[in-house]
């Protein structure tokens, strides 16, 4: 049927054949070509626009979700590619008016020809687009998860955006690449052999990438956290799918292969927002021990940096050399290296003062010394003697 249609138009074009009338319908060709290109094409793409908008969309049987998106029907490319058509079907109308049809039928056959190849360029080029949307949609969604739910934090959300977007953009390249008319199996067992290679070269980078996924999931820390990774101490100041880098007291930056920290003894000292300290402190033996708890409590009592619940704690330890040693034990708020220092200085400041004023004393370390009971001992010199003179033994001892 289409057929015989295009050989009946053929005929009625080659029909003419003086140059009035040739004339003519080039005129009548031209202008309804204008109108249709000019007037009717975009009048037509927007009214579908506009009703598809209009009436689809706003249904009130369409999910929330899908009318929250807007109709991104490209309108000015459609037009442009509806007025090309009809310029160039006129065109090869005219071409069998004036007696080319030879020529039209060879341009007919080379579109023909290069067509599939357009059609395959816009199906890619609307692959690669709907990737593109599609990232752009899930990074939304996944921004909207994490700020209402506490299941997922900031660093599990990049993760997931990450993996999410390698997956989309492989999608993307397998379905271009199917377009095309690649074989994929040769491609799957060259990047099989390709994996192999990879993965016996980088097994270190590989081991600290899945890790990574298992910190991200089991979330022993997240940043700004003060943690202790197999002696390492300081804050957690990034988290990345093959290393953590932690900043320590001193300023420095260590950064610590994931692989290190699954294997390693974590000790994460701001995960319940307190931490316990203590501090030493010795008196004297002369000096009554319950006396020396009570100020040393009033002191610590007074500390600004230390935290009132739970309240500070004051044990005897033990019994040195010098002094009996007294534990001060105390918690800070929002624990870091930083209130760490300070906290344990004020405390040493205030319990020094608190025993001075008490006439507590510190003692410095003490030594006993005493002689061997067969050679008489030790006797303190008199007054003016130069150095204390040991007892002699006696004769009879000889």
């Amino acid at each position: 049927m289409q057929g015989t249609f295009v050989v009946q138009l053929r005929n009625t074009l080659e029909g003419f054949v003086t140059t009035e009338a040739r004339l003519a319908v080039t005129v009548v060709l031209l202008t309804a070509a204008a109108v249709t290109a000019l007037l009717l094409a975009p009048r037509v793409v927007r009214t579908v626009h506009r009703v598809t908008r209009d009436r689809v969309l706003a249904d009130e049987r369409v999910p929330v979700q899908a009318s929250e998106f807007d109709w991104g029907l490209p309108v000015t490319a459609v037009v442009r590619t509806l007025q090309f058509a009809v310029l160039i079907g006129c065109g090869l109308a005219v071409l069998v008016v004036w007696g080319f049809a030879d020529l039209a039928l060879l341009a007919v056959d080379t579109m023909a020809a290069t067509v599939p190849r357009i059609v395959q360029v816009l199906v890619t080029v609307g692959i690669v687009g709907g990737a593109l949307v599609g990232i752009d949609v899930l990074e939304s969604r996944l921004d909207d998860y994490a700020d209402e739910s506490d299941a997922i934090n900031q660093h599990q959300k990049g993760i997931v955006f990450r993996v999410l977007q390698v997956a989309v953009l492989a999608g993307a390249v397998v379905g271009s690449l199917t377009v095309w008319g690649v074989n994929l199996g040769g491609l799957l067992v060259g990047a099989g052999f390709l994996g192999i290679v990879i993965g016996t070269a980088a097994r270190t980078t590989i081991g600290s990438l899945i890790a990574g996924f298992v910190l991200m999931f089991s979330r022993p820390f997240e940043l700004g956290d003060w943690v202790e990774i197999d002696g390492e101490e300081g804050i957690v100041a990034d988290i990345t799918v093959i290393n953590t880098r932690i900043r320590t007291a001193d300023g420095e930056v260590v950064v610590i292969p994931n692989e290190r920290v699954a294997n390693a003894t974590v000790s994460n000292r701001t995960r319940l927002g307190q931490l316990r300290l203590s501090v030493d402190v010795g008196v004297d033996y002369d000096a009554g021990v319950d006396r020396a708890e009570s100020v040393v409590a009033d002191a610590l009592a007074e500390v600004a940096p230390i935290e009132s619940n739970p309240p500070p704690q004051v044990f005897p330890k033990s019994l040195g050399d010098s002094a009996v040693v007294l534990e001060c034990r105390f918690w800070i708020e929002h624990p870091s290296a930083p209130r760490r220092t300070l906290a344990k200085a004020a405390v040493v400041r205030d319990v020094k003062a608190a025993l001075d004023e008490a006439g507590i004393k510190i003692p410095y370390p003490q030594r006993e010394l005493s002689g061997r009971t067969e050679t008489g001992g030790f006797r303190v010199a008199e007054e003016g003697a130069d150095r204390p003179v040991a007892a002699t033994p006696d004769a009879s001892d000889d």
